[in-house]
Parts: C-alpha cells; sequence; structure tokens
C-alpha cells in the first residue's frame, strides 16, 4: 500500500504518547489500542495525526480541512459520553466526504441499538435468545414466554458495562433488582433474554461487499465455572488480575465440528450483510452441548490491540498486525458511501 496521510480519531482522553518510556502497565492500558494503531502506521511509514474527540466536531472539521487527510482512522467508540452517538461522527466524516475506516452509520446504528438488531436477526431467521426490553421508567412486565434463567444488560452500552455474575437471574425478585441497576447505575433501557449456556464463539469478519472470515475464537472461562457461570463479565474481560487468578484466556477454538464452522461462517457473513455493515467487525455467539447456536451480539468496530482477539485471530489466518491495519484502510478508502455516486 502507497504512504497514506492518517488521521487518527480517538477519544480526547486516549491521544497515546509517541513512546511507552515512563508510563505504567495500568496508564498504557487506558490507550494501548490507540497506541498500537498509530505507532504501528508511523513504523509502516504512512504520514499520522491522532486527534482527540470528545463533545465537539469542530476541531475535527478544521484538521480535516487544513490537512487534508487520505483517510481517517476511526477508533472513536463514543461521543460525548453516548456510545450510540459515534454513528453520527462516522455521518458527519460522510458530509465531508471524507473516507474512513471501519463501519458506517448505518451498521452503527442497527448494531448498536441491541433490541432492534435483534428484531432484525429475528426477521432473517438468524437465532438468537428470547428477549424483553424493559424501558426506563415503565412497569415489568415479562412476556410469558421467556424461561428462568435470564440474563439481563443494557440495551445500549457495549464493553460489557454493567455486566456481572448477578446479570444472571433465577426468579421475579433478582430479575427487578437487575433491571433496576441497569436502569439506575447504567442509565439504560434494560435487555432481558434468556440465558444459553454454552460454549462463548467469537468470529471476526473483515470486509465491505466481499467478505473474509477469520478463524473462530473461543473465551476460556478457566476455574471460573467451577463457581460461577461462564459469562463475559466486565472483570472477565478487563481485569488481568482476574483474569491470571482464574486462567481466563481467549484462543483458536478447538474440538469444533466442520458442520458447527460452517454453520457459524454462514451465519456471521448473513449478519454482517443483514445489517449493513462495513470494514471490519466481530460476531459474538454461544454454541450449545447440542450444537446449535445462537449469536448474542454484533460488534462493528471491535477492539484492534495487538495482542487482542481479532488482531490474533488475523495473525493465525496469516494477516500480520500492520496488514491487517492496511486491509482496513483499504477497506475504508473503497467503501461505495453515498457522497461516492455524485462527487467521484
Amino acid at each position: 500500500m502507497k504512504k497514506m496521510r492518517t488521521l487518527v480519531v480517538v477519544h480526547a482522553t486516549l491521544v497515546p504518547p509517541d513512546s511507552l518510556e515512563g508510563y505504567s502497565e495500568k496508564e498504557i492500558d487506558e490507550w494501548r489500542t490507540e497506541y498500537d494503531v498509530t505507532s504501528t502506521l508511523r513504523k509502516a511509514g504512512h504520514e499520522v495525526r491522532c486527534l482527540g474527540v470528545s463533545d465537539s466536531v469542530s476541531d475535527l472539521r478544521g484538521t480535516i480541512a487544513e490537512w487534508q487527510p487520505d483517510v481517517v482512522f476511526n477508533l472513536l467508540e463514543e461521543f460525548n459520553g453516548i456510545v450510540k452517538y459515534d454513528q453520527h461522527v462516522v455521518a458527519f466524516l460522510e458530509l465531508m466526504r471524507q473516507p474512513y475506516t471501519g463501519c458506517n452509520p448505518r451498521g452503527l446504528l442497527l448494531a448498536r441499538d441491541k433490541p432492534l438488531c435483534k428484531q432484525l436477526l429475528s426477521y432473517h431467521r438468524i437465532p438468537s435468545p428470547n428477549f424483553a426490553v424493559v424501558r426506563r421508567g415503565v412497569k415489568l412486565k415479562v412476556p410469558r414466554k421467556l424461561k428462568y434463567p435470564l440474563f439481563v444488560k443494557s440495551a445500549t452500552e457495549d464493553a460489557s458495562l454493567g455486566i456481572a455474575q448477578a446479570s444472571i437471574v433465577e426468579d421475579p425478585a433478582r430479575l427487578q433488582e437487575r433491571i433496576q441497576f441497569v436502569h439506575e447505575q447504567v442509565k439504560s433501557d434494560a435487555l432481558i433474554e434468556e440465558y444459553i449456556e454454552g460454549r462463548e464463539l467469537y468470529v471476526a469478519v473483515l470486509g465491505n461487499d466481499r467478505l473474509t472470515r477469520l478463524p473462530v475464537w473461543e473465551m476460556l472461562f478457566g476455574t471460573l465455572n467451577e463457581s460461577a457461570a461462564g459469562i463475559a463479565t466486565r472483570k472477565v474481560k478487563w481485569d488481568k488480575r482476574y483474569q491470571e487468578k482464574h486462567g481466563i484466556t481467549t484462543r483458536a477454538a478447538e474440538g469444533l465440528s466442520p458442520a458447527v464452522v460452517a454453520r457459524l461462517d454462514k451465519l456471521s457473513r448473513r449478519i454482517y450483510r443483514a445489517l449493513g455493515m462495513s470494514g471490519y467487525a466481530r460476531m459474538d455467539f454461544r454454541v450449545t452441548p447440542a450444537g446449535e447456536l445462537y449469536v448474542l451480539e454484533a460488534n462493528p468496530n471491535p477492539n484492534l490491540t495487538a495482542d487482542e482477539d481479532f488482531a490474533q485471530a488475523a495473525l493465525v489466518a496469516g494477516i500480520a498486525y500492520p496488514e491487517m491495519l492496511d486491509r482496513i484502510i483499504a477497506l475504508g478508502l473503497s467503501y461505495q458511501a453515498e457522497w461516492r455516486a455524485f462527487y467521484g
């Protein structure tokens, strides 16, 4: 790939330094993804600027107008503290006719709104757990079709925010308690799903029209399964001491039958297209002991840290980290946004 003028857009508090020297591991973890991306692009010869965005697009507009980047490498996961608003920043880039990496606004909208996403999956007959939504300020009324145990989470937040062992409930009293927690502490509507026991699998996809499915990855819960449910709580995902204590890790999935792998491949592609996603994404599944598959979530623009699931799955597929970032840039440059039909 030719060398690009690349504007890396991140949250205002996550602008990485040029070097890791002098920083603690805890400090580095905060902006590890941003550092991995910017430092790798620079080493590859790209001209890179990093811009922090919080609650205004003024600096973004000014930088694009003044510097005229070839591509914006989008690492934003929220805008002004609201996860669902990242779509508006991407829409703003389209209004400026600025190529960018990752998912388009429509795909972000459909995937970030979990109840809407599940309704679309149901329409396309893609299996996901039965669910109900309890809006903030609305009296609880659980549909009779839902069977305990139930799993309660935010209808909009990601990165396992608000998910803990207490998210799995066995009776109406616990259900009411957890819904109240999501409403008051997470400050979002609550999504209630039937809990699916089984292995947790992740399927990464790269592409716009033509899709590449990366090797199936698995979350291994280690000793946690001996005392608690194997679910991807916030501690399981982000607390390194907790991970080490329980032997929690992820790796390429082993022992899956060819039929299950083929089904995962087909479902992942169908989900990607049903939600109109582009760039790159990760689908989260549960597979039961009987081999039944259920999609839990579709995640556009997943974590791109070099040692995390997406990049490691790419590496197993023979795609080194610098090449993976170049592929993501190429997909951003080739994405056929609406403005291209009018302005080329």
